[in-house]
């Protein structure tokens, strides 16, 4: 199976592209993050009137239909749009156009996304035209629409690319696990480049509903929205459900070389573990979010002490938050107060599986501005939450490794280390 595996290829990423909460496009997400903006407002998609729960951190200000044909704009849910445009952005910024590609380099070049939910928020309009009608707008795509699957062919497609077109599907670690996939098949040899990254788009009124029911969602600041993500806070009450895209432009490095194409950063290191513990709620310890901190550093050949910046998971809720804190202390040990963390969902909410990739992009933010982006919302000290997570406001700071954590449901944890070159 790997009978031609060599000396394993270095992996860099070349572009990135978003759309988010709190910016459309790379630059403005930057922005934006460094100056501690919140995306959470308001709900706008649907009547939230008599919803227990009133806001989310929409994309807001997006032409989704700019980014289809007009045929396919009743066919497809609404993370295509999302994830075509971050895609488009990502190839531009890595100056890799598609369009004059030889067949050869087209069956180089692979797709591997990750997403939590996918087109549920699609399906569940669709069930809406089925059973109350018109019947006339439901689509007779509805399947192969709503299948996870679907949506990396949705960008294989578009851009003509011939290599394995995958999507990782773990919960919140989706598109972190989903990029070290991409990852490991250029590091063995078998593309040359992959786009990849996540998207999300779970804003609709089963689906925020159903989040409800589970008691994860914070109701307490639906007058206040900018203030209702508030990770490691004391009088933190929940998570913000969020959207976005995030996708990278990942290539070999000898072929981003011969190429001159600028280097965001190197990935070296990912690792993953399961706390095999519960659907929805994280094992005391935090002994396995810890391991798969550990793993990542060892695959990177780094030790704790090296590392500038953690990018956290940070949802918000008392939890997740106070467990994270203690996995963190046990995979950095003395380092852990020492090094300054921060969690992104605190200005763009939960993107579900898109989270890690959301994260990732923080984290070149800080290698690129040398400006950490902040935790906001941080108030209240929580003596269980007691670690450097840079709060409220941006600080500079020189970055050259950093490491992403996530942990999701289903007991799943993943984390990645990046490096600037």
């Amino acid at each position: 199976m790997l009978s031609r595996l060599k000396q394993p290829r270095r992996v860099v990423i070349t572009g990135m592209g978003c759309m988010t909460p709190i910016g459309l496009g790379r630059a403005a997400y930057w922005q934006a993050l460094c100056n501690g903006e919140s995306g959470v407002r308001r709900i706008e998609s649907y009547d939230v009137s008599d919803s227990a729960v009133k806001i989310a951190a929409q994309v807001r200000g997006f032409d989704w239909e700019a980014q289809l044909s007009p045929k396919d704009r009743k066919h497809v849910p609404r993370t295509v749009p999302l994830a075509l445009a971050a895609a488009r952005e990502a190839l531009e910024d890595a100056n890799y156009p598609t369009s004059d590609l030889t067949l050869e380099q087209r069956r180089a070049i692979g797709v591997v996304l990750g997403t939590g939910g996918g087109g549920l928020a699609f399906t569940e309009q669709q069930y809406e035209y089925w059973y109350v009608g018109p019947l006339y707008k439901a689509s007779v795509y509805t399947i192969p629409a709503s299948t996870h699957g679907g949506l990396s062919s949705e960008l294989s497609m578009a851009f003509g690319l011939r290599g394995l077109s995958h999507i990782v599907s773990t919960g919140c670690t989706s598109s972190t696990d989903a990029i070290a996939y991409a990852a490991q098949h250029i590091a063995l040899g078998r593309q040359d480049v992959m786009l990849s990254g996540g998207v999300d788009a779970p804003i609709a009124p089963g689906i925020m509903a159903g989040f409800n029911l589970m008691t994860v969602l914070t109701n307490e600041w639906n007058d206040e929205p900018h203030r209702a993500s508030r990770p490691f806070s004391r009088d933190r009450s929940g998570i913000v459900v969020g959207e976005g895209a995030w996708i990278y432009v990942l290539e070999e490095f000898e072929h981003a070389a011969n190429r001159g194409a600028r280097v965001w950063a190197e990935i070296t290191g990912y690792g993953a573990t399961c706390d095999a513990y519960h659907r929805v709620r994280l094992e005391e310890s935090g002994d396995e979010p810890a391991r798969a901190m550990g793993l990542a550093l060892a695959d990177a050949g780094r030790d704790p002490g090296e590392i500038d910046y953690v990018n956290l998971h940070g949802t918000s809720t008392l939890l997740n938050d106070r467990i994270e804190t203690s996995a963190l202390k046990i995979a950095f040990n003395s380092h852990a107060s020492r090094i300054p963390m921060s969690a992104t969902k605190s200005q763009i909410g939960h993107p579900q599986g898109a989270s890690g990739a959301a994260g990732l992009g923080a984290a070149l933010c800080a290698m690129h501005t040398k400006m950490i982006p902040p935790t906001i919302n941080l108030d209240q000290p929580d003596p269980d939450c007691d670690l450097d997570y840079v709060p409220n406001q941006a600080r500079e700071a020189e970055v050259n490794i950093a490491l992403c954590n996530c942990i999701g449901f289903g007991s799943k944890n993943s984390a990645l280390v990046i490096e600037r070159l």
